[in-house]
């Protein structure tokens, strides 16, 4: 079984890369792979760095610090031409097998040169060498390749319990990984219409029986509203029946100039005052 070092190496622990004299981070760009110097900043990716053997790798743009020409410093593919190997010591970084100098930020940005001041320093975020990051990797790593070839050996284990031979395991691996997925796909496309139309169907079903509910109800609100109209109208009838006899207005009868006309409340007229005849007096 291979052994896959990538993995081990994507474990490490990234940090940032402050250059003591101008308190300034390495940042890489992801344009054209030049290198800025800008404030730190630990949420960026492009400002995160890892030891990757003797390789300083950026996590933003995936790939190695090198040299480009004789003393131009950039980023490029890892393991490409160029200088990608780092020989790290007192927070100074120089190319290995090269004498093209030290790491150094200035006014230009990032260069070679044989100065060996705080300009060409290299700390963390927490003041610490560089080249202590590597040594904890350099620590790290031979325990991670033993994890490793246990995890091999507790697999080989494995395989021979089962009574499969490495050939055969090997086989059905590389059968499942070529398995063609489109019947499945396929499957899971033809139950996802059959759903969409089983709950198409079940909300037509709700629709028609909520309307055939609220019918129902109206139905019986009408039929339960036309007895009580209807008594309403018969107690009604009577009342509209009666009428009381209007009284009878009695024509007054020839009335004389002074006689005094009483009206009663049936309707007849009479005189106040009786006439009295002239031959009694």
């Amino acid at each position: 079984w291979p052994c896959s070092c990538a993995g081990l190496f994507a474990d490490t622990e990234s940090f940032l890369m402050k250059n003591a004299k101008v308190k300034l981070c390495l940042q890489a760009s992801p344009m054209n792979g030049d290198l800025l110097l800008e404030d730190c900043n630990p949420e960026s990716d492009f400002q995160d760095w890892s030891w990757q053997g003797d390789s300083l790798m950026n996590h933003g743009t995936q790939s190695c610090l090198s040299i480009v020409g004789t003393d131009r410093v950039q980023t490029s593919l890892c393991g490409s031409v160029g200088y990608t190997s780092w020989d790290c010591s007192n927070s100074l970084l120089s190319p290995l097998g090269s004498s093209h100098g030290y790491l150094v930020a200035n006014r230009k940005g990032i260069a070679l040169d044989n100065v060996r001041g705080l300009k060409a320093q290299w700390q963390d975020a927490a003041n610490r060498s560089v080249c202590e990051e590597k040594a904890e990797q350099d620590r790290h790593f031979p325990a991670a390749l033993a994890s490793t070839r246990m995890s091999e050996q507790t697999v080989d284990n494995t395989t021979l319990a089962l009574g499969i031979d490495q050939k055969e395991l090997e086989d059905l691996l590389w059968f499942f990984r070529r398995e063609d997925p489109s019947t499945w796909n396929y499957s899971v496309l033809a139950l996802s219409f059959v759903a969409m139309i089983l709950g198409l169907v079940l909300l037509a079903i709700n629709v028609a029986r909520n309307r055939k509910k609220k019918i129902g109800v109206y139905k019986e609100a009408v039929q339960t509203a036309q007895p009580a109209e209807l008594e309403a109208k018969q107690a009604l009838v009577p009342l509209q029946e009666y009428s009381p006899p209007e009284p009878r207005k009695q024509e007054p009868q020839d009335q004389r100039s002074g006689d005094v006309v009483v009206q009663w409340k049936d309707g007849t007229v009479t005189s106040l005052y009786a006439e009295k005849p002239e031959e009694a007096m």
